[in-house]
């Protein structure tokens, strides 16, 4: 398990969320929560290096999809599924600021991952306080 230096407390229920909700997904492979800003805040079954290169690229697909929806007047993001030869990938939006991504084999049922996703997003919004940072003054 990967953790930010937030109270021990607190990494151990994000962990023990992660575990009680994501293993119920069958074929789970792993998962990192991130600030919305690619920083890995808690990686479940994946090791440190793999879990900071998937929250980078996982927050370019979560700011992708929320300017789509922006632009398509879309309302908020719940969900993205992606679909691979081998793999699923969910990212989810939890907490003020945050993501979830997870990734499953082809094992998982889409619906399975997409609602557990959530659920398990929805469980640690109390615990997510990360605050998006403010955007910059446009000159």
């Amino acid at each position: 398990m990967t953790t930010t230096p937030n109270s021990a407390t607190s990494s151990e229920m994000i962990f023990s969320i992660l575990d009680n909700h994501l293993s119920r997904i069958a074929g789970v492979q792993g998962a990192v929560l991130l600030s919305n800003d690619g920083i890995p805040l808690t990686a479940y079954l994946l090791d440190r290096d793999q879990s900071e290169r998937m929250a980078a690229a996982a927050s370019g697909i979560a700011a992708t999809m929320k300017a789509i929806s922006r632009e398509i007047d879309g309302g908020r993001v719940i969900r993205q599924l992606v679909e691979m030869d081998d793999r699923y990938l969910c990212v989810v939006g939890c907490g003020e600021g945050s993501t979830l991504l997870v990734v499953t084999s082809r094992k998982a049922r889409l619906g399975e991952l997409g609602g557990e996703a959530v659920r398990t997003a929805q469980a640690l919004g109390e615990w997510l306080g990360t605050p998006e940072r403010p955007q910059a003054p446009k000159p």
